[in-house]
């Protein structure tokens, strides 16, 4: 049995490795090919193209990837038509993602969608794609099912692998320790796993920190790097804003032992806020953009808010700055947010309850357990019809 996937996100990629030990698990002869990312790599899947290099959000960040990305297509769609594999599996990543399915289904090769784009946030009229090109959709949120079903598209509710991923990952000890004797009050703060994201996002995330620490001098500001590159992103800037003095540390890929030392954190809108609501740790949410990609988002998001635990919950309980222009009235309300949590042991304690009511209301265990024999037994059910080439 051979199986192919394409996935462009990092934390898709972190996802489909596990999904795919699982699969083996239960299939020893199965075979993986990916356009996809490192960690699946890792998990013995062969790499055609190492498609989380070109994850970027927005449109004025793909127009310069465009030729790129037409290439890739093309590319993608002559190896399906070479190898013709039992299942496409997506991940995410949907601009490209519809592309791949389109030619896989084109094949007659049965195409499911593993935790797929929010359509129900930004994009509800392509449901139509969704129905034309897609078997079978793997959710990881209730409502998401509920949604998918209620428009014709056949949906199976696995729950969220983050939440497995979290409770199985070991934490380094040694950065726990570390981190406790850094300070007396630990600021998380996750700058996105996007260099688009953090050259956005990082400047403000300076001067709010800088804020902070002038009013909590025993507070320290650790930093998660998903990349080299990106470290040296953030130190660059803060040396250009004379931030050096400020008591920032820098980590890479240390993100879970952050996340599970802080107070609190301040993050970038993206996936990483089901691990903060795992871990039951509060977080302001920002997220930088130009006016085009503003006005463009407020135009056609229906979902007042972003975050993940905010869209399961109904409700803010992450509160979240959407920012465009000047960031000076965002910054001050952040800053009071934060300064309140800092401040105020009880007030910090009524977030953590709210997180942790969520969480014990939507954690399911064994999400990737799940997906493999949700993929595995409609493979089985439903031998697809070969399309010659």
């Amino acid at each position: 049995m051979h199986l192919f996937f394409s996935v462009g996100e990092p934390s898709g990629d972190q996802h489909t490795a596990h999904l795919i030990h699982e699969i083996r698990n239960r299939r020893p002869d199965a075979r993986f090919s990916a356009f996809g990312g490192p960690e699946m790599q890792d998990a013995g899947c062969h790499l055609e193209v190492r498609l989380t290099d070109y994850a970027v959000m927005g449109i004025f960040n793909v127009l310069p990837l465009i030729f790129k990305f037409i290439q890739l297509i093309k590319q993608v769609g002559l190896y399906l038509e070479a190898e013709r594999p039992d299942a496409v599996i997506l991940v995410d990543f949907p601009g490209f993602n519809w592309w791949v399915a389109k030619k896989a289904k084109s094949l007659g090769i049965p195409v499911f969608y593993y935790l797929p784009p929010q359509l129900w946030a930004w994009a509800p009229w392509r449901i139509r794609r969704v129905r034309k090109n897609i078997d079978y959709v793997l959710s990881g949120l209730k409502f998401e099912k509920e949604w998918y079903e209620s428009r014709g598209v056949k949906v199976d509710y696995i729950g969220h692998p983050f939440f497995d991923e979290v409770a199985s990952k070991p934490l380094d000890q040694n950065m726990l320790d570390e981190l406790a004797q850094s300070g007396e009050k630990i600021v998380g703060i996750l700058p996105g796993s996007r260099t688009s994201e953090v050259t956005r996002n990082f400047p403000m995330m300076l001067q709010i920190i800088r804020q902070l620490a002038q009013q909590f001098p025993d507070a320290t500001f650790p930093v998660a790097c998903y990349k080299e590159a990106h470290l040296e992103l953030c130190r660059n800037f803060t040396e250009q804003q004379q931030a050096t003095e400020l008591p920032i540390l820098f980590y890479l890929k240390k993100t879970s032992e952050i996340i599970e030392s802080a107070q609190c954190c301040l993050m970038v809108s993206g996936s990483v806020s089901l691990e903060l609501l795992a871990r039951k740790t509060p977080a302001v949410v920002i997220y930088r953009s130009h006016w085009g990609m503003f006005l463009m988002a407020h135009l056609l998001i229906t979902c007042k808010y972003m975050s993940l635990p905010n869209l399961i919950a109904g409700r803010e309980l992450m509160p979240e700055f959407p920012s465009v222009g000047s960031p000076d009235k965002d910054i001050a309300k952040i800053n009071t947010i934060m300064s309140d949590w800092l401040d105020t042991p009880l007030s910090l304690e009524r977030a953590r309850n709210k997180l942790t009511s969520l969480y014990n209301e939507t954690a399911i265990p064994d999400a990737s357990a799940q997906a493999a024999e949700s993929i595995l037994s409609h493979i089985q059910a439903e031998p697809r019809q070969k399309v010659a080439a």
